[in-house]
């Protein structure tokens, strides 16, 4: 469903078990930069109102999703370190296009975003499917449909404003980008990382 070409190895989830308390933070941080960027696609599309409601449903599912994983780094006695930067996630900004019409800048932001989320969902189903820890196998799992589904709205929404752009050809230079750059990942106990 998601298009991905290369899937991660099962095995990040060792390097992932070795700190759970990074990987939490880690995922803590993106889901706040997910309502971050979710809330400045309304600022910049105020006049869309079916993108800017369910961009505002999303804002609060991510920023909810922060706080449930907040609640569990309290309840494992971790604490929420400082934000990290995203290499995976800049790498993937410097493929967005950034010329063009609005609409065209907007349907790659959209196409951005729905690439994060598809790459996000792929690692919770790994760690739902691999990790020791029961509690989190659950709760990875739960944010995985979580995540499917913003995946479907972005993709939805840049081909509903797409002007000139070509979607399915534009999304599969995405995939064939992510796919170029994912290798470099799988390392780190992080969630893109």
């Amino acid at each position: 469903m998601l298009g991905l070409k290369l899937a991660t190895d099962p095995r990040w989830v060792n390097i992932v078990e070795s700190n759970i308390e990074e990987i939490l933070t880690d995922h803590a941080w993106c889901e706040q930069k997910a309502a971050s960027n979710a809330i400045s696609l309304v600022t910049y599309n105020s006049e869309l109102e079916e993108l800017v409601t369910e961009m505002l449903i999303i804002a609060k599912e991510e920023l909810d999703h922060l706080q449930l994983v907040h609640n569990l780094i309290k309840s494992k006695g971790l604490t929420l370190g400082r934000e990290r930067k995203d290499h995976y996630v800049n790498e993937l900004f410097k493929f967005m296009k950034k010329d063009g019409s609005r609409k065209d800048a907007l349907c790659d932001r959209l196409l951005f975003s729905a690439m994060i989320e598809a790459r996000s969902c792929e690692r919770f189903k790994v760690l739902s499917e691999n990790i020791k820890d029961p509690e989190l196998a659950t709760f990875y799992r739960d944010l995985m449909i979580s995540e499917a589904g913003h995946y479907t709205t972005f993709l939805g929404f840049a081909r509903k404003y797409a002007d000139n752009i070509d979607v399915d050809k534009r999304w599969a230079a995405w995939i064939e980008f992510e796919t170029s750059i994912i290798t470099n990942y799988g390392k780190n106990e992080t969630i893109h990382g």
